[in-house]
């Protein structure tokens, strides 16, 4: 990653003047958190770890920072003279990469003095929030596949340089086999997959001459673009005349199809498919691009289209349908002198804007005997639980709905880890291919109910009592002091 230390909103800064100038620089704990899942879906992927990481590693300001900040024309000298010495001090917890996450629950925990945890709010955010989104996306457009191969092929399309790199990596973790960006391939170790364009065929006096130096090139990776003129009076016969000439020739057909990239895919695809079996190629790959998503795929797949592989660019890249992922940072606690937290809440006129106060953990819970997920449970960090025990959860906003977990039939899992310690990081991030095992892995834990696209099924996330009564208590003592409902 790039130099990133002025990666961040002014204000950030102006108030870190501020503390600066006051001497105020208590440690305090920041939460980080979305409200709702992309595209209306039931679930989201978390992403962008690693990259947080190597941000908070890297966060310095050069002499070249400081003297552009000092042009600025509102900053003074003795601040610029604190942020030429300036590293990241505190702790942060994190949900690992590849989770299957919900809203509300805390993404990213950073505890640190306020001036060190108010610069990092919107790196950390601009990395969270855009992989995240990236991820998810990649994860609802593999699971419409199916277990058919999906490919990412956005980078044309995405917004800009950082977004193709960086969404591709998401889009990996969210389940896509391959990438056709090759830069990212280098960076993450990935797998890199492509075929040829239009103008390959078109650069030749005639298709079939075309295919034919494709195939010699790449005849262990020999997918032929049929579309460029005519998909089934021209490009499949010539795609199954070079299949042809190459198993004569006993080049083994190890992998081998046709892409299709325009026209009506169910049809072509179940007339290709009927071609090439007749031809005795049925193990021939029938690939397909052309403005995919989930929602298209679905519909391709419930049509009975006898397409294998997917190669899916701008509406996964870019999240066509859901552009932004809407993570927020908030205070939620305040050391006093004691070192004790004191908890901290942001009001709201709209109740899913009132936070959620305090020093916080979440708990995963499990259905023992399926390994689903039941619910998650936001908790103070010091509460400990018994599963042997029965476990009461209810909805924290409709407190009427309510279930009693009896004791033996759950398990839990606490999913923030810890990844820096006093400013130093004691996490190892994965490679991106290890993430994407464990991700899938994780969305195996949901129920199908939870992965459909229309209307699906809510993974709830609670509050502890102990957290539920703490925020209660502290709602009660603002609306005493500050809420008149008088005209």
């Amino acid at each position: 990653m790039k130099h990133l230390s002025l990666l961040t909103d002014l204000y950030e800064l102006t108030m870190m003047q501020g503390y600066f100038k006051t001497g105020t620089n208590e440690t305090v704990i920041f939460d980080a958190f979305y409200r709702t899942n992309p595209s209306n879906g039931g679930y989201a992927v978390c992403a962008g770890l690693e990259q947080i990481i190597e941000y908070i590693n890297e966060l310095h300001f050069s002499e070249e920072d400081i003297s552009y900040l000092r042009g600025i024309g509102i900053f003074d000298d003795d601040f610029l003279e604190y942020l030429s010495s300036f590293r990241f001090s505190g702790d942060i917890y994190a949900i690992p990469e590849g989770t299957v996450i919900f809203p509300r629950e805390p993404l990213i925990k950073v505890i640190a003095p306020i001036m060190e945890a108010q610069l990092i709010e919107t790196a950390i955010l601009n990395i969270l929030n855009h992989q995240s989104l990236i991820a998810t996306k990649a994860a609802r457009v593999c699971y419409a596949a199916n277990g058919d191969n999906v490919m990412e092929f956005g980078l044309r399309r995405s917004q800009g340089p950082d977004a193709g790199i960086y969404g591709a990596r998401a889009a990996i973790i969210g389940g896509c086999c391959g990438t056709s960006n090759v830069l990212c391939g280098k960076m993450f170790d990935v797998p890199v997959k492509g075929t040829h364009a239009h103008s390959w065929i078109m650069s030749f006096s005639d298709e079939y001459t075309a295919f034919k130096k494709y195939a010699d090139l790449y005849p262990s990776a020999c997918i032929l673009l049929v579309d460029t003129y005519d998909t089934l009076k021209s490009g499949i016969p010539n795609a199954i005349r070079i299949f042809t000439e190459m198993r004569e020739a006993g080049i083994p057909l190890t992998f081998y199809g046709i892409r299709m990239d325009s026209g009506d895919l169910a049809y072509l695809s179940k007339i290709a498919r009927k071609m090439l079996d007749e031809a005795g190629f049925s193990d021939a790959v029938i690939s397909a691009s052309n403005d995919l998503d989930e929602y298209l795929i679905e519909n391709l797949k419930a049509q009975g289209a006898k397409i294998t592989s997917w190669g899916v660019g701008t509406n996964l890249i870019t999240s066509k349908d859901c552009p932004a992922f809407g993570g927020v940072y908030k205070l939620a606690a305040i050391q006093d002198e004691n070192g004790t937290f004191v908890p901290k809440i942001k009001l709201s006129e709209n109740t899913e804007k009132v936070t959620n106060p305090g020093n916080k953990t979440i708990y995963r819970i499990y259905e023992k005997d399926s390994h689903k997920i039941k619910a998650d449970l936001i908790c103070l960090a010091d509460e400990t639980f018994d599963t042997t025990k029965k476990l009461r959860l209810f909805d924290s906003l409709e407190t009427w709905k309510r279930t009693t977990l009896p004791g033996g039939t759950y398990l839990m899992r606490e999913l923030l880890i810890k990844v820096f310690e006093k400013g130093k990081c004691i996490y190892h991030s994965p490679k991106v291919m290890d993430i994407q095992k464990y991700c899938e892995e994780e969305k195996n834990t949901l129920w199908n109910e939870t992965k459909r696209f229309a209307n699906p099924h809510e993974v709830y996330v609670d509050l502890s009592d102990e957290l539920f009564d703490m925020k209660r208590k502290i709602l009660n003592e603002f609306s005493s002091v500050f809420i008149d409902y008088s005209f």
